[in-house]
């Protein structure tokens, strides 16, 4: 699934290629695509045509799209206006479509799902292979801290289904502090801490597993057992890893993360643990090691990462 670095690489080339521009007419393909959309798609394209987009935002792993009738009370902090709200799933897409490519036959993609038409003859298609991504157009509600709902806008305010989503560690608004003493306080396994999106945003599998390879630290480590200082080389790992993701794109194992022109990123070639069974790691050279892990996989380095005896030190 997208993580923070994928996602932030869609939003920034949304940010680039089609803010300013209205919409004019919207295809849905496939209703299930809009399912979370109160009212359907009848409805979803009302709200839509007509509609300005005005900010690409990003929360997490959550992006949005802020519309202009959402313009009024964008100076304050009192919510308000609407977002097309923008879950990608496991393999949704937003690409951007030139005039002559959404025109004469063949061209349209064989897992499109909902198409925007945009005012300068451009389109932005949702694609979805596995048909878990949705789009919505939902209110705005006020952030609980008073501060920008996201990358991407100052605004105060975000979507109402993603008032729960925490800050995520590239967020200028986040407390450190604030978030090392919440993570100490739970009792549980620092890997299940670092995916709880609603303690901190924008951990997936690959940067949990990357992040903790570089503080030397075990998933299965327990939360309220870890120093301060262990809690700050976690989080400093997982943002030095997401920086270099996005430096490079994101990371991409196929065609399915890519940003809006079609590109995929290429940061899979500087993993350290993630995928890489029995193959040495890159810091003492012993061979990384792949365990079962909440229905999916854990990478770590039995050396530079020893598991506690009995998931606590």
């Amino acid at each position: 699934m997208p993580e923070l670095p994928e996602v932030e690489t869609v939003r920034d080339g949304l940010a680039r290629h089609v803010l300013g521009r209205t919409v004019v007419g919207v295809d849905v393909r496939r209703d299930y695509s809009v399912r979370r959309h109160v009212g359907g798609p009848l409805d979803l394209t009302g709200r839509l045509v007509g509609q300005r987009l005005d900010a690409a935002v990003r929360r997490g792993k959550f992006l949005w799209v802020l519309l202009d009738d959402a313009g009024g009370p964008r100076s304050g902090h009192d919510g308000g206006g609407d977002a097309l709200l923008v879950h990608l799933g496991m393999s949704g897409q937003l690409l951007v479509r030139q005039r002559g490519e959404i025109e004469g036959e063949g061209a349209t993609h064989p897992h499109l799902r909902v198409r925007l038409h945009l005012d300068d003859g451009t389109g932005l298609d949702f694609v979805d292979q596995r048909t878990f991504g949705h789009l919505s157009v939902t209110d705005l509600v006020p952030t609980p801290d008073g501060g920008p709902g996201g990358m991407g806008s100052p605004l105060a305010a975000l979507p109402q289904p993603a008032a729960h989503i925490a800050r995520d560690v590239l967020d200028p608004w986040l407390d450190p502090a604030a978030l090392a003493a919440a993570l100490r306080r739970r009792r549980t396994g620092l890997k299940r801490a670092l995916l709880d999106q609603t303690l901190v945003s924008g951990i997936g599998n690959i940067y949990a597993d990357e992040g903790l390879w570089r503080a030397r630290l075990h998933y299965a480590r327990a939360t309220d057992t870890l120093a301060p200082d262990e809690v700050s080389r976690v989080l400093d790992g997982v943002g030095e890893v997401m920086r270099a993701a996005l430096a490079a794109g994101g990371t991409s194992f196929d065609a399915l993360y890519v940003n809006v022109n079609g590109a995929s990123g290429y940061f899979d070639r500087s993993l350290a643990v993630y995928g890489r069974t029995d193959q040495p790691c890159p810091r003492c050279g012993t061979p990384v090691r792949r365990d079962q892990f909440m229905n999916r996989s854990s990478f770590s380095c039995p050396v530079c990462q020893p598991r506690p005896a009995d998931g606590r030190w």
